[in-house]
């Protein structure tokens, strides 16, 4: 459906404030702006393709039912991702697979010892590793360390930000992501390895 041109040259606010309105056609050119961003963020904490289109699909039919409460205090895209990441968190509890993972529980010393350590994002992880390769490697990791970990390095949210939205301790969300990062360093190289024995078959396959 062609979208009327008044509403590709409003401003992203105005489109909003006219969504909240009713006006369909704004609401479809969010849903058109936004979807992709919302798979991807969906994608990435569940690492299912099916369970990604329904939690997007559910996102935006959340956001149709609730735009009318966004006040503007953020961003509209992130006030959509928060959406997102709720509903994706949501599913993982009824499941009780967020529970499970985060039961762990820091001792107030090794709590306090790890902003320094844990609060920025890992470049030297990110630096070396290309996308496929960093994607089969979350597949591996539990639901609460991936989370964690897409949230804080790759979705940039603040550790009080991701506890408030796990309903664990600040220590607890630094913990899961050094543990999640220790991980994944595991992970990598087994994967590059397991890539090239494939590259190695295929190549000797075609060759045979």
């Amino acid at each position: 459906m062609k979208k009327p041109a008044v509403c590709l040259e409003m401003t992203e606010t105005e489109i909003v404030a006219k969504a909240q309105t009713g006006d369909i056609a704004c609401f479809e050119l969010l849903y058109a702006r936004h979807k992709k961003r919302i798979f991807t963020l969906c994608y990435r904490m569940t690492r299912n393709y099916s369970e990604a289109e329904d939690f997007t699909q559910e996102t935006f039919l959340q956001l149709y039912r609730k735009i009318a409460l966004f006040r503007g205090e953020a961003a509209f895209s992130t006030w959509l991702h928060r959406m997102a990441v709720n509903i994706v968190l949501m599913h993982f509890r009824k499941k009780g697979i967020i529970e499970t993972s985060l039961h762990e529980i820091l001792d107030p010393q090794e709590e306090g010892t790890l902003t320094r350590q844990f609060g920025k994002r890992d470049d030297t992880l990110h630096d070396v590793v290309d996308r496929i390769t960093m994607g089969r490697a979350l597949d591996d990791l539990s639901p609460g360390y991936r989370c964690v970990f897409v949230l804080h390095d790759v979705e940039g949210y603040e550790h009080n930000e991701i506890a408030e939205m796990l309903g664990c301790s600040i220590g607890n969300s630094k913990s899961q992501l050094h543990k999640a990062r220790m991980k994944l360093r595991t992970l990598l190289p087994e994967k590059k390895i397991m890539e090239k024995k494939i590259m190695i078959r295929t190549v000797e396959q075609i060759a045979a």
